[in-house]
């Protein structure tokens, strides 16, 4: 089912919409990317601990907001490719 051609197209555009609004809210959460990266590079476990505790890692994202923050705002955090902010646990949740 996953490779059947219009859910691919569907996933791209999902992707396409949470990189959109990864990069629409990047001025705002900035300073989130910035407090967790230097937390990783001190080793910083008190700033670690309060990191939003969603399991995204295995989708290759971070979520570098305060836990507890879904009910306000969506995951946002970066990937490789830049930017990106979605809702739910993983990329494919909704």
């Amino acid at each position: 089912m996953l490779g059947d051609p219009e859910v691919r197209r569907i996933g791209a555009l999902v992707e396409a919409e949470e990189r959109r609004a990864g990069a629409e809210l990047r001025d705002e959460f900035q300073v989130f990317q910035d407090r967790y990266e230097g937390a990783v590079r001190t080793g910083d476990m008190a700033v670690l601990a309060r990191v939003c505790p969603g399991k995204h890692g295995s989708w290759g994202r971070v979520c570098v907001l305060t836990a507890g923050h879904g009910d306000r705002t969506p995951h946002w955090g970066a990937t490789l490719q830049g930017p990106i902010a979605w809702i739910g646990s993983a990329p494919d949740e909704d």
